[in-house]
């Protein structure tokens, strides 16, 4: 199970990171560990990515993935980070040893730096943002949504 957010700027665009551990880059969060909640995960994953203290503002998409010849079975989640002001980024400090760089991007050019599985639940998961919804997925394809009112 792994939990990330999607932080945005002024401009709408969202943060994405590079891990010095693999070819592609990633939104910030991780592994949810034993006797952790999703959201518990991810604002200790922010914490320890950026140097930031986010308390995550709502559920976005969350994504059941069947455990295949190249993946294992997993529940992914996409939380909404809220808005990363100027302080924000300037105070921001990555793990050397971790993250390399980061990137605002909007949902056009993110599919140049995330991979396929990404990419989906990242599409699925801005269009949530923009429509007030949470989205059900599995395997990157959508189940459901509904409004966060209802």
């Amino acid at each position: 199970m792994a939990a990330g957010a999607l932080l945005w700027d002024e401009d709408g665009r969202f943060l994405i990171v590079k891990p010095t551990y693999k070819p592609t880059w990633e939104i910030p969060g991780g592994v949810v560990e034993a006797g952790e909640s999703p959201r518990e995960a991810c604002e200790r994953e922010i914490l320890e990515e950026l140097g930031l203290i986010r308390p995550l503002r709502r559920l976005l998409c969350v994504d059941y993935v069947r455990e295949s010849a190249t993946k294992v079975e997993g529940v992914m989640f996409i939380f909404d980070g809220g808005m990363l002001s100027a302080a924000d980024l300037a105070n921001m400090h990555l793990p050397p040893t971790e993250l390399s760089h980061y990137l605002l991007v909007d949902g056009k050019t993110a599919v140049h730096y995330l991979n396929e599985r990404l990419t989906q639940r990242v599409r699925h998961a801005l269009h949530a943002a923009a429509n007030n919804h949470v989205c059900y997925l599995e395997d990157q394809q959508p189940v459901f949504t509904g409004r966060h009112d209802d």
